[in-house]
């Protein structure tokens, strides 16, 4: 390794890790204005809650043993919605790339349902489904599955044109060339399509969970909101926050392994 190369690895280490500290002052600077607002009456504390009341919250729904039975129960749903989201996704997405007619048919119908606003079929899917964890899911999936095809098959259909020409030159049939040119080339689309999909299946998850669900974040943000608990309320906002963070750096982490393995 170059002596040049070590010191843009340093400068870069060094730069790295002071965003790191602007952000984690910036959080520390809106939690302490927060707190600090709430003590001297600056903002009402019954409607925004404070960091104290919501380590309180925390600390007694601990005691409960009822906090980390809402965090698995919505974890393992987001889990369910986004691996089922991510497979249906891109297998319709390589049907439509597959068959460009049948593409250009159901095009309209995805703007169409991408459209429509999900919480507005909640009553619908609970009729269909029922009320339970399948009516969440598919609520989830809704949201997040129609995201993942159009992201997917706008990354497919943007291949480079030319290297499929050279391609069926070759005399590749369609199956070699989605294998060996448009899969691996939609790598990094599908990849932030994937940071996308996380998100999309957890606000899916919290959507189904306000309407039906009696355990998860979403009930206990609702519950909260019902009873005009608001440090509750918080409390299940600031534990779903911390929850989306964790899923997108590990979805970022699954993006470096994938990508050691690629150039091994």
């Amino acid at each position: 390794m170059s002596k040049g190369y070590k010191e843009y690895l340093n400068r870069n280490k060094r730069y790295n890790i002071l965003i790191v500290s602007i952000q984690i002052l910036i959080i520390i600077s809106f939690l302490f204005l927060w707190e600090y607002g709430a003590r001297k009456e600056l903002i009402d504390s019954f409607i925004t809650s404070s960091p104290t009341e919501i380590i309180e919250t925390i600390i007694n729904l601990i005691k409960s043993n009822n906090l980390f039975n809402h965090i698995i129960i919505t974890i393992i749903e987001t889990v369910i919605s986004f691996v089922l989201g991510t497979l249906i996704g891109i297998t319709i997405a390589s049907i439509l790339w597959y068959y460009k007619t049948l593409a250009k048919v159901v095009d309209p119908f995805l703007t169409l349902i991408n459209s429509l606003p999900k919480i507005a079929l909640g009553p619908i899917i609970i009729i269909w489904a029922g009320a339970g964890i399948k009516s969440i899911i598919i609520m989830a999936l809704l949201i997040s599955t129609i995201v993942t095809i159009i992201n997917i098959y706008q990354g497919f259909i943007d291949t480079d044109e030319l290297k499929i020409k050279l391609m069926k030159t070759f005399k590749a049939s369609k199956i070699q060339i989605y294998t060996n040119l448009v899969l691996p080339n939609s790598f990094t689309n599908i990849i932030s399509t994937l940071k996308i999909n996380i998100s999309m299946s957890l606000i899916g998850i919290i959507m189904g969970e306000f309407l039906v669900s009696k355990q998860g974040i979403g009930y206990l943000i609702m519950y909260g909101s019902q009873i005009f608990n608001l440090d509750l309320v918080m409390t299940g906002i600031l534990i779903l926050s911390i929850l989306s963070l964790i899923m997108y750096y590990l979805i970022l982490y699954l993006e470096k392994i994938i990508i050691k393995k690629s150039n091994k």
